[in-house]
């Protein structure tokens, strides 16, 4: 659906994405993650024709974006994070317009109009002015809009910004919905929704693509967390001596200890071959345990790599 290769885009001289390279599938829905500022809308801009790269190629279902824009727009529809929506206009007044701007003809925009309202929740608020409804309301009239010319892509940019509790739960169900049909791109830096939405997460930090992970496979990894009261000098070239020990990584140095993160091949055997080498070198352990990597937990550590 989506192919992406060497993006690059530059604002003066901040560089907001940094050759950035990756695929989405049909049917899968991608988590777009990163802090403000990590250059997710500049991504999102870039893909739905309304920005030019400075280098870089990128493919929608097909069509190249910078070549083919009118065709690729007409294959995505887009959330972005404030609406354009019009206070003053009813439900099914505006919808009436976005359905004029998405050249649906004539003659089935009010079956567009009906399919869009009833898959939203918004059948029974078509006829009430935009401005008297709730925030999350608002919100489905957005994806209301982005959905009723039936494109192959969705792009949502942080859809649940504002929403209550309850709201949130209302758009994650909504979106799981529009999934059955369509790709999703899901911008946020919110961990919680890409874990409760996402069935892979592209994680975006000073414009670089730091991880590209499938949330399922994430949630099963795991490794050792070894902590020391003090740190010790000859601590990687020992452990690199065992076969079972592959990678060790410094992941801290504070208050608490030194941390050290051990992976290898079997985890869950891990933290007793770890715990034989430190107790046969006096290192100075205070906490030794297997943690389950998650995307927060993923997402703290490249953030302090950057």
């Amino acid at each position: 659906m989506i192919e992406v290769n060497g993006l690059a885009k530059n604002y003066g001289t901040i560089q907001a994405l940094d050759d950035v390279d990756f695929r989405i599938a049909q049917g899968e829905i991608v988590g777009l993650l990163g802090p403000n500022g990590a250059g997710k809308t500049t991504l999102i801009k870039i893909l739905t024709g309304y920005l030019h790269p400075d280098r870089g190629t990128i493919t929608v279902n097909g069509f190249d974006v910078l070549d083919q824009t009118i065709e690729v727009q007409r294959q995505i529809g887009y959330l972005p994070e404030n609406a354009p929506l019009y206070p003053e206009l009813t439900v099914q007044s505006y919808l009436q317009m976005m359905a004029e701007l998405h050249q649906i003809e004539e003659e089935q925009q009010v079956e567009a109009i009906l399919e869009a309202a009833h898959a939203t929740g918004l059948y029974d608020r078509l006829t009430q002015r935009i401005g008297t409804l709730s925030k999350g309301y608002r919100q489905r009239v957005g994806i209301a809009q982005a959905i009723m010319h039936k494109p192959a892509l969705l792009i949502f940019d942080e859809p649940t910004v504002g929403l209550d509790p309850t709201q949130i739960v209302e758009v994650r169900s909504l979106i799981r919905a529009l999934a059955q049909h369509s790709t999703i791109i899901f911008s946020t830096h919110i961990l919680a929704e890409v874990e409760a939405l996402c069935d892979r997460a592209l994680i975006l930090l000073n414009g670089a693509l730091r991880a590209d992970s499938v949330i399922k496979e994430l949630r099963g990894a795991s490794h050792v967390m070894l902590v020391l009261k003090s740190d010790v000098p000859n601590l990687k070239p020992v452990l690199a001596r065992t076969p079972a020990i592959g990678t060790v990584e410094k992941t801290a140095s504070d208050n608490r200890g030194i941390h050290y993160r051990i992976d290898g091949e079997n985890p869950l055997e891990l933290s007793a071959v770890v715990y034989q080498i430190a107790k046969d070198q006096d290192w100075p352990v205070l906490e030794l345990y297997n943690e389950v990597a998650t995307l927060e937990s993923t997402f703290n550590s490249l953030a302090l790599a950057a």
